[in-house]
């Protein structure tokens, strides 16, 4: 059996990634055998009592998280049993995140580490943080198992074409490519503007923005720096193919093999577009493999089950565990998980020696998924946003 594992979660060590799952583009999902799901559970069990320990230790404890053990109506070292026990926490609020001073988060147990600060989720207002230390490294060195290396060469050379400044996407991707021998070649992107100009209605200046952005990449990408794997949101993705069949070429005649991409935008219908349209068929006619991500700041990444032709290109993403867990809820009881096939509200519980995160609920809604042989523990499909926020939401920016 292969899942996500991290050892040396215990008190003083760090999280270091052993290995993750293969996720080939040939291979399809596979039945899964009752054991597999309930192995799964068991490590996610002892994973969450080691980082409860962690996080409420007064010897390595979060800050924020000490002081809000004194007004919990439980304690968390003796009654956090298991990873169901967290439903004892009340919901995690966001705006918990918002403001400083940020250092509240940082566990005593890894003071003395050079720390990093992550806005996530939102681009008005005042920002969202996240510290992190390691986490990015972890989550993509995590990721970087699942690459098939047919497509994403070792050694390979990386463009980045998303968001830039104080977001993780940028290091995380820069990380991504370190770590499997290549460099990396970012653009700039500053998706707060983007948010203005929808905002003021400049949609001409918005236009001329994504082509500044896309201009910065067809020039990276024809600099001879041999580059043959990206990663890009949906929509920069389709104007950088456009802009580029604008220019006599195309993604495949640039070198590029293997894109991996994220985000709401990422729907079954785009996905059919992208690889029969823009790429020009799937991998073993293109030379282009694609694979779909969904997550943020807080959870690192969720993979998905291979996306065919033949299951209509459907996407069914399974989060990192036990370094995090999605769960698809109830919308009016955020304790109930939905029934397989059923819809609710993404639930995010994060759980790493970093960041602990129980209960939060994302802005986006889906199905539930069974597990698969690759990834035993639930997933979600249809990932779109929470239709409830949605009207007051500003989504697929870039």
């Amino acid at each position: 059996m292969q899942y996500f594992q991290v050892v040396g979660v215990s008190l003083g060590h760090s999280a270091t990634p052993t290995h993750a799952l293969p996720c080939s583009p040939q291979s399809d999902p596979e039945i899964v055998s009752e054991e597999q799901p309930n192995a799964a559970r068991d490590l996610l069990d002892a994973h969450t009592v080691e980082t409860i320990a962690w996080h409420f230790h007064e010897s390595t404890g979060c800050p924020f998280w000490l002081e809000k053990k004194s007004q919990l109506k439980f304690d968390p070292l003796t009654e956090i049993r298991s990873y169901d026990d967290l439903k004892k926490f009340d919901p995690f609020e966001d705006d918990w995140l918002r403001g400083g001073p940020v250092r509240r988060w940082v566990p005593k147990g890894l003071a003395d580490k050079p720390v990093y600060v992550f806005e996530t989720g939102g681009t008005t207002g005042v920002p969202k943080s996240r510290i992190a230390i390691d986490d990015f490294r972890t989550d993509y060195s995590l990721f970087s198992n699942t690459l098939p290396e047919e497509f994403f060469p070792q050694g390979s050379n990386w463009l980045m074409l998303g968001p830039s400044g104080p977001r993780r996407l940028r290091l995380a991707v820069e990380h991504l490519a370190q770590h499997r021998g290549g460099i990396c070649f970012c653009i700039d992107l500053d998706p707060r503007w983007v948010v203005k100009l929808i905002k003021k209605g400049w949609m001409d200046h918005l236009e001329e923005y994504k082509k500044h952005c896309i201009d910065q990449a067809v020039t990276v990408l024809g600099a001879g720096h041999e580059i043959k794997c990206m990663f890009g949101t949906p929509k920069l993705i389709e104007s950088l193919c456009l802009g580029l069949e604008e220019r006599g070429t195309s993604l495949a005649e640039q070198g590029i093999t293997g894109i991996f991409s994220g985000g709401t935008e990422f729907t079954p219908q785009w996905t059919k577009f992208c690889i029969e349209e823009l790429f020009g068929g799937p991998p073993e006619e293109s030379g282009i493999y694609m694979t779909p991500t969904y997550g943020n700041t807080l959870m690192g990444l969720a993979c998905s089950a291979p996306v065919t032709k033949e299951n209509q290109y459907k996407i069914s993403y399974y989060a990192p565990q036990p370094r995090a867990v999605i769960e698809v809820v109830d919308f009016d009881d955020h304790d109930q998980v939905v029934g397989y096939g059923e819809t609710g509200r993404v639930k995010l519980t994060t759980l790493t020696q970093e960041f602990f995160v129980p209960g939060f609920l994302e802005r986006d809604e889906g199905e539930r998924e069974p597990p698969y042989e690759k990834y035993p523990w639930d997933g979600v499909s249809g990932v779109r946003p929470f239709h409830r926020l949605a009207s007051s939401t500003t989504v697929g920016v870039y």
